[in-house]
């Protein structure tokens, strides 16, 4: 079974690895990328966002960051959207459900806030993170889609709630 739940500053080293492992390890962020040192601070996004992990057989196997729109962790979000990203599993649990299951609760969340939509960011090459969003009824929406840095532009995605 997967347990979602609040990161505990314990699991923060833990959660900053898993998520630098799965964007280095899936070739979506270089090494040597300042990106990678923002995925790591997990410390620093518990003050600014919410960070879940999902947990199985009391191992932290997955993690999501959850940012409303005032949150300096929200790139896309607009008033009534919750935002999540740096989304994370351990190779070793990946095919598993866990990706889902952190989706989902995002989704769930968003709901029980009230919000209208859930909108996230992903790159082209995130194939199998996109195949767990299209899944989720998230859909591209072109004219939101921006560009972080020069030559890297990611897609917007939006789940309407209402």
């Amino acid at each position: 079974m997967i347990e979602i739940r609040d990161v505990t500053p314990d699991e923060y080293e833990v959660v900053g690895d898993l998520t630098v492992i799965a964007y280095v390890g899936g070739g979506f962020v270089e090494a040597h990328d300042p990106y990678t040192e923002r995925l790591r601070d997990t410390a620093g996004r518990v003050e600014k966002a919410d960070v879940r992990v999902a947990v199985i057989d009391g191992r932290v196997v997955g993690s999501v960051t959850i940012a409303d729109p005032t949150s300096p962790y929200a790139d896309v979000a607009q008033p009534g959207e919750l935002e999540f990203r740096m989304l994370a599993v351990s190779p070793d649990a990946r095919g598993s459900g866990v990706g889902s299951a952190l989706v989902r609760h995002v989704l769930d969340t968003a709901y029980d806030r009230g919000d209208r939509a859930v909108v996230m960011s992903t790159q082209p090459s995130m194939e199998a993170a996109r195949r767990i969003y299209d899944r989720n009824g998230f859909v591209p929406v072109a004219e939101r889609n921006w560009h972080p840095v020069p030559g890297v532009e990611l897609t917007v995605l939006v789940r309407e709630l209402v």
